[in-house]
């Protein structure tokens, strides 16, 4: 269990690698040395303003928004949510200067899009440097395959069939483009733009490729952008949160309501407008760069290590087979479709409150106090409810003209190891009543 924790975790100032499939053109060494070293903003990723924060051992300040002031008030406790960090509390980096604490971008871009919101400023102290080792929710199959298989009971017989069958169904479906994927990571190319194309056509019927398809284009955007707003947040040890913003929002309607990565999918010319607008000399190499890496990383994060990429077929899989063969790839078929069953708000806690329990318990074995994404440590961290050995102070705010957080109230609250109620998290329900980012779709590509 804890070492498949352990493998969802990156930590990008290290050199340490995993083991993966074999028969790859690429290893994971070759691509650290790439996006460390051949990128203009590389060496963000090992030495950024969030990282040497968490190392110095000092407190760490973060800002929270939240539209639920009185009831935390009214209860006097704060519980994490899911989402890209698990079972954390979802924050952004404040640095602290003589005027005020000053957001990281990301916590900026909070500030000015969530004007309906209040925002709470905490104070961390934690009992030793923390390590710089990031949640990446995108190696969390394992996990979701293992913690349903242990919860499977929860579900009606019913239930059951249809989950698994939805799950292989969609598997089928999209196997060529699948298998396409692996002889991409293993050497054999699809010219670019067919493969964007086959890419996005794949999405609808496999909604896990949208989400490494977003976080592939934000790495690429992030690490190569050279605008002057790009160098302004480098100098400030920052990555350009707004980059990955502004595609989100332009390339799928509604995102900025609904955020949900399933329906992530432009084609190569709509792909090549979309980066255009954001940063015209990046259009040249983003198909290519999109192709590779992503064909890297669905090889890492579907087979188990040491399985021969070029020759494993995802064509006529049974539910069993790939339960011992593609574990991580099934188990975020599962957690996606499990996710618009009808009875999901009663299942939510059964299921995710499991794989908390064992966050936690990594993190806190670990000496992880505030965790954060590390598919790339762009700014978003969170805290870890269940730490027993950190000191903690929480106040109100408000944002002076200069755009600096100050302190206004101190809050008598207490973290709880729980997960909020699926309503008020960034999980939310949609209009339909579905759980967000997974609109039942067909699976036929």
């Amino acid at each position: 269990m804890h070492a498949e924790w352990d493998n969802a975790h990156t930590d990008h100032t290290s050199s340490a690698t995993r083991p993966g499939p074999s028969g790859l053109a690429e290893t994971e060494a070759d691509w650290r040395h790439h996006l460390g070293h051949e990128t203009p903003n590389g060496w963000l990723l090992s030495d950024n303003s969030m990282t040497k924060t968490l190392a110095s051992g000092r407190p760490i300040h973060l800002m929270h928004t939240t539209v639920a002031l009185d009831a935390i008030r009214a209860s006097g406790h704060l519980y994490a949510s899911t989402g890209c960090l698990v079972a954390a509390l979802y924050c952004a980096l404040l640095i602290p200067e003589p005027a005020g604490l000053r957001p990281h971008n990301l916590g900026t871009y909070l500030l000015e899009t969530k004007k309906h919101t209040r925002t709470l400023v905490f104070e961390i102290t934690p009992d030793a440097p923390v390590p710089p080792k990031g949640i990446d929710y995108l190696r969390l199959g394992a996990i979701h395959l293992r913690t349903y298989l242990t919860h499977r009971s929860f579900l009606t017989e019913a239930e059951d069939t249809q989950l698994r069958r939805a799950v292989l169904n969609r598997l089928r479906a999209a196997a060529p483009f699948l298998d396409r994927l692996l002889a991409n990571a293993a050497g054999t190319p699809t010219p670019d733009a067919e493969f964007i194309d086959q890419l996005a056509a794949t999405v609808p019927a496999f909604p896990f490729l949208g989400y490494l398809y977003f976080e592939v284009l934000s790495e690429y955007l992030m690490l190569n952008s050279t605008t002057a707003e790009t160098k302004t947040y480098a100098q400030l040890g920052e990555m350009n949160n707004r980059l990955y913003k502004r595609l989100a929002f332009s390339a799928v309607h509604g995102m900025d309501q609904l955020f949900d990565l399933s329906r992530f999918n432009p084609g190569h010319e709509r792909l090549l407008q979309l980066v255009g607008q954001i940063e015209a000399g990046l259009t040249a190499g983003v198909a290519r760069f999109t192709r590779r890496r992503l064909s890297y990383l669905f090889a890492n994060v579907a087979v188990v290590p040491g399985q021969d990429a070029a020759s494993f077929t995802f064509r006529d899989a049974d539910f069993d087979t790939l339960s011992a063969t593609a574990p991580h790839l099934l188990g975020q078929l599962i957690f996606r479709e499990m996710r618009i069953i009808n009875r999901y708000p009663q299942l939510y806690l059964a299921f995710e409150q499991a794989k908390a329990l064992e966050a936690w318990d990594y993190w806190n074995t670990e000496g992880i106090p505030t965790p954060f994404n590390g598919t790339i440590p762009k700014g978003e961290i969170g805290i870890n409810p269940a730490y027993p050995h950190s000191r903690h102070a929480v106040w109100t705010a408000e944002t002076c003209k200069r755009g600096l957080l100050h302190p206004l109230e101190r809050l008598d609250v207490t973290f709880l190891p729980s997960l909020a109620e699926l309503g008020m998290t960034a999980m939310r329900r949609d209009k339909t009543g579905k759980a967000a980012g997974h609109v039942r779709q067909t699976a036929s590509p």
